[in-house]
Formats: structure tokens, C-alpha cells, sequence
């Protein structure tokens, strides 16, 4: 039969194929995207002058201190007023990590007492894997 359908034209069966062709594709595209923006998510906080150095290399972690040119203490991107505050922040953004690590990022023009109270809290918090962050010339 020449112009015949794969299929059976009867009432009794219907098409039992399913197409999983388009599924696929918005599955790879959606990966593509969080794949992109995971990183944005990741590196987001507050924009300091960091060290220019050639030492150092890019550390993951999932906590990112920074201190400012004068010395206010933000944890991914959010002040807190009170030491305790930024520690309990600091807890419960490490205990959602099986091995937590903090990336400090202080401005280069801050006092050296900035960046080591922001270890201290660190410490405080119990996370003892702590990165200093400087940018590559």
C-alpha cells in the first residue's frame, strides 16, 4: 500500500508514542541556564578593592565575608549590626555545608584588625577552612 499510515486508522487503538524530543531539549536548556547563573548566585556580595596579587587561586565556597574600606562586616552580602548576629548568620550558612569554607574578602585600603576580626568570626562559628580572596594582576 502505497499511501498507507504507520498507524491503524480503527477507533479501537490510538497513538501510544510519546514524543520525549521537546522534553529533552527544555530539560538541557533549563541546565544551561542554572549552570550560568549558579555562579552569579554564588560570587554576588559587596564590591571591595581587593589585593592585587599573584599568589592565590579560586577557592568554591559557599560563605563570602567581606570587609569594606571601613570595616563594616558583611556575610554574603548582608550587614548585620551585632557580632552575634553575623555569627549565627555565619552557623547557619555553614551547616547547611558537610565541610564549610569561607572566602574573606577585604579591601586592600582596610586596617589589618578588620580582616582578622572577621577570621575570629569565622572561628567563632566553627568554620576553621578560611580563604583570603585578592584578584590576579
Amino acid at each position: 500500500m502505497a499511501g498507507s499510515s504507520l498507524y491503524q486508522d480503527d477507533d479501537t487503538s490510538g497513538i501510544v508514542d510519546i514524543n520525549v524530543t521537546p522534553f529533552v531539549d527544555v530539560a538541557l536548556v533549563l541546565l544551561v541556564v542554572f549552570m550560568v547563573t549558579a555562579r552569579l548566585f554564588v560570587a554576588r556580595g559587596v564590591v571591595v578593592e581587593k589585593p592585587k596579587e599573584k599568589t592565590g587561586g579560586e577557592v568554591p565556597a559557599t560563605l563570602r565575608v567581606t570587609v569594606t574600606q571601613d570595616g563594616k562586616i558583611y556575610v554574603n552580602g548582608d550587614s548585620y549590626p551585632t557580632d552575634a548576629q553575623a555569627v549565627a548568620r555565619i552557623e547557619e550558612i555553614a551547616a547547611a555545608s558537610p565541610e564549610p569554607k569561607a572566602i574573606i574578602a577585604g579591601d586592600r585600603r582596610t586596617a589589618y584588625g578588620g580582616v582578622m576580626h572577621a577570621i575570629e568570626l569565622c572561628e567563632e562559628a566553627k568554620v576553621t577552612a578560611i580563604a583570603l580572596e585578592n584578584e590576579q594582576p
